[in-house]
């Protein structure tokens, strides 16, 4: 759930985290995902199914996507403009941003952006999930996007293993030296609190994590991938 605090903000907690007052209540569990699926939608991928200009950079007048959401589900139309800056202030994972009356996503996206997002503060390790199958091909060719526009690498292992089993139960975890990769003039981008991003990563700075030989078995996972 959502709830806001008078004194400390937002929060998804049942009490505020800070001094534990029960605060007020703004969004149910179910409206939190609702919303939240909605936004990462029209931010990411469609805005123009919502009849929504995005400039450049992503971001969206959050006037206008308050108005766009409310006429194509009523059960938006209570939604104001404290409820998305909640879910933004509160997102676990950093993937939107709020500024000056607007808002956008900082990754994941299917469309041609410049977003500019911060260069500087990367870690000189980062990770990324992958299958047994796939993790010998990326080897050879290095990291390219797929389905986004943009490759989307994680600060832990912990946090890749995380993403990785979205589509799978046990993934392979490569390390990529992004120290190194960025000395060379590969860039990465700060995208979230345990996301960054770059167009590509050659195959020179991959390896496996040996991380993998500890926490998952060795043999080829058999669950089925897509």
């Amino acid at each position: 759930m959502l709830k806001e605090c008078r004194s400390h903000g937002y929060f998804r907690e049942e009490f505020c985290p800070h001094c534990g007052s029960e605060g007020k209540f703004l969004l149910n569990d179910e409206e939190v995902e609702l919303l939240g699926r909605t936004m990462a939608g029209v931010l990411r991928h469609f805005p123009q199914r919502y009849g929504l200009e995005m400039d450049a950079h992503g971001w969206v007048d959050l006037r206008d996507f308050l108005t766009a959401i409310q006429i194509r589900n009523r059960r938006f139309r209570f939604v104001r403009q404290h409820h998305v800056i909640g879910l933004i202030e509160t997102d676990p994972k950093g993937r939107y941003q709020f500024e000056d009356g607007k808002i956008r996503a900082t990754y994941g996206h299917s469309m041609d952006l410049d977003l500019d997002l911060p260069t500087e503060g990367i870690p000189d390790v980062l990770f990324y999930p992958t299958t047994e199958e796939e993790s010998h091909l990326l080897m050879e060719a290095g990291l390219r996007p797929s389905d986004r526009k943009m490759v989307h690498l994680s600060a832990t292992f912990a946090a890749a293993l995380e993403a990785g089993r979205v589509r799978i139960a046990q993934p392979v975890i490569l390390e990529i030296d992004a120290k190194t990769a960025r000395a060379s003039g590969v860039v990465i981008h700060k995208a979230g609190k345990t996301v960054y991003t770059s167009k590509e990563i050659p195959n020179e700075f991959l390896r496996r994590s040996q991380h993998v030989e500890e926490e998952l078995p060795s043999t080829p996972p058999t669950e089925s991938r897509e």
